[in-house]
């Protein structure tokens, strides 16, 4: 390729998201980008695996929320399999809570899906100049972390879960039974057990009643 077609050479994005009209979205905000093209729509974290090794995307843009696999161990995987690739976050979920996670995992940014198509192009094209993306708030709050000034009183005990009993105990707070939750994640009803007694233990939580009472107010209260 000449040094011409190199500059004038559109970058490719990958969108991931099982909500068929979000990703309609999302092909029209990209498209109407000059130097931007939709490679791939993927709507499952095994579909997206198969066409990153396939098209291989500039960036790929992940929702947290999919059938199987998360958002969250689909970055994971992308970045264990695709080092280079860079991954946004466009999610419902509230930042405040995955903000940090989907960034420790290996994404490059969080936008709200609500956010509006100038926001949504403003994060893409950051994240594609190389720059790590979140909103002015969630920068203030790192930046309280990293100095040191971030109140440990603040911190939300919730923090201490891994993704996955993360993912459990958001669902639990959804009145999702063990059946339900295995169902929704993939997961045998063993497995989600063992989460939940994992989650009771960090959380101080002795019995499986007061854990449902404490997920349902948090997820109201969130």
């Amino acid at each position: 390729m000449t040094a011409k077609g190199k500059q004038t050479a559109k970058s490719q994005i990958l969108i991931v998201d099982d909500h068929p009209m979000t990703r309609q979205g999302l092909v029209t905000l990209i498209e109407h980008q000059p130097d931007w093209a939709v490679c791939f729509e993927a709507h499952t974290a095994e579909q997206a695996l198969e066409a990153i090794a396939k098209t291989n995307p500039d960036l790929a843009l992940v929702d947290i929320s999919l059938p199987g696999k998360s958002g969250l161990e689909l970055i994971k995987d992308i970045k264990a399999l695709h080092e280079h690739l860079l991954v946004l976050v466009v999610s419902m979920h509230d930042e405040s809570l995955y903000a940090e996670r989907v960034l420790r995992a290996g994404a490059r940014g969080y936008v709200p899906k609500h956010a509006g198509a100038a926001k949504m192009v403003e994060a893409i094209r950051a994240v594609l100049n190389g720059k790590i993306y979140v909103s002015e708030q969630m920068s203030a709050h790192f930046l309280e972390q990293l100095s040191g000034r971030s109140s440990a009183q603040m911190r939300s005990p919730v923090e201490q879960l891994s993704d996955r009993e993360f993912e459990v105990f958001e669902l639990i707070g959804q009145g999702l039974s063990a059946r339900e939750i295995g169902k929704r994640l993939y997961l045998s009803a063993k497995t989600v057990d063992a989460h939940r007694a994992n989650i009771k233990e960090k959380l101080k939580i002795k019995t499986t009643a007061e854990l449902i009472s404490y997920a349902a107010r948090w997820n109201t209260g969130k």
